[in-house]
């Protein structure tokens, strides 16, 4: 046996210094983790102690309910419905308190009627004035066509003031076989037509909408073009052809319009030109007028041109 100086007394040192290196490595990995297990251990404790407020337990249950509601709402896809309930109730509270809207000026409306002007707005008999968004109330006014511009103003404690500029009917559009009216701007007032605005002015194609009040500006200037005038006729957005009452078309040229139509009032004026059986008259060139005849008037031409044969002679 070996004694404490041996060899294997030697051995049995190394042995323990490696596992004591050994040690000394991981030991602090594990204290820091064994530091925050007791900590948090420390503030469970320290939670499981407290006492919650008096109404806690009532406070989380109506939190709970409430969110199980909400999720809900979210998930079926009542929001929309939820908010409008809502705001009848804030309203209700506030008309109650003396907010209710009692009377309300309206100014401006030629073609709109009072109620089409409130339910535009957003405005019922159960609005409040402390809770009317007026900006909003605005905003929608001017989705409708027909209204220009509009103010809206709280006068408290219970009256409110609505102004609308409308947009005038200036002409009819017709576009892909459908009739509607529009404003000078070229804002389509009325998908349809109706019997109040059969008078007005006729545009039609893709475009025109946007370019008539400029047109019919030229036009205005040739009053007996413009009174014989059915419809002016956009061609591929670039130019204007001219249907007249009596069926006759006119092809302007795209630019100098004016000196085309002088050239039409002259001919007219001179040579009856559109009094005669004729389909069309093509003014698209500057040096000269094209006329086409109508299908009767050209075989009555063609039969007067013919050579007549020589009447036989009477008897000897």
């Amino acid at each position: 046996m070996s004694g404490p100086g041996g060899p294997a007394s030697a051995t049995a040192r190394r042995a323990r210094a490696a596992r004591g290196g050994s040690i000394r490595r991981v030991l602090p990995h594990a204290q820091r983790f064994g530091g925050l297990a007791r900590r948090l251990n420390v503030q469970a404790d320290r939670l499981a102690r407290l006492r919650p407020p008096r109404g806690a337990g009532v406070a989380a249950s109506a939190l709970i309910i409430f969110g199980s509601i909400a999720f809900g709402v979210v998930r079926g896809d009542h929001v929309g419905e939820v908010v409008e309930a809502l705001h009848d109730v804030r309203d209700a509270a506030a008309n109650v308190v003396g907010f209710n809207i009692t009377g309300v000026a309206l100014t401006g409306n030629k073609h709109m009627s009072r109620e089409e002007v409130f339910a535009t707005a957003g405005v019922t008999a159960h609005s409040s004035l402390l809770f009317l968004d007026v900006a909003d109330a605005r905003a929608r006014l001017k989705t409708n066509p027909w209204i220009a511009d509009a103010t809206v103003q709280k006068l408290y404690p219970d009256r409110l003031q609505i102004a609308i500029t409308e947009r005038a009917a200036f002409a009819l559009w017709q576009k892909d076989g459908r009739i509607g009216v529009i404003a000078d701007d070229g804002t389509v007032l009325e998908p349809h037509l109706s019997r109040h605005f059969v008078s007005l002015p006729l545009f039609v194609g893709a475009g025109a909408a946007a370019r008539a009040k400029d047109f019919q500006a030229v036009i205005a200037r040739y009053p007996d073009i413009r009174d014989q005038l059915r419809a002016a006729v956009l061609v591929s957005e670039r130019r204007w052809n001219l249907r007249l009452k009596n069926g006759i078309d006119i092809e302007l040229p795209e630019d100098g319009i004016a000196q085309a139509l002088d050239r039409l009032v002259a001919l007219d004026r001179d040579k009856k030109l559109l009094s005669r059986d004729i389909t069309l008259v093509d003014l698209r060139l500057p040096d000269r007028v094209t006329v086409r005849q109508s299908d009767a008037a050209a075989a009555a031409r063609e039969e007067a041109l013919k050579p007549k044969k020589p009447k036989k002679g009477g008897s000897a």
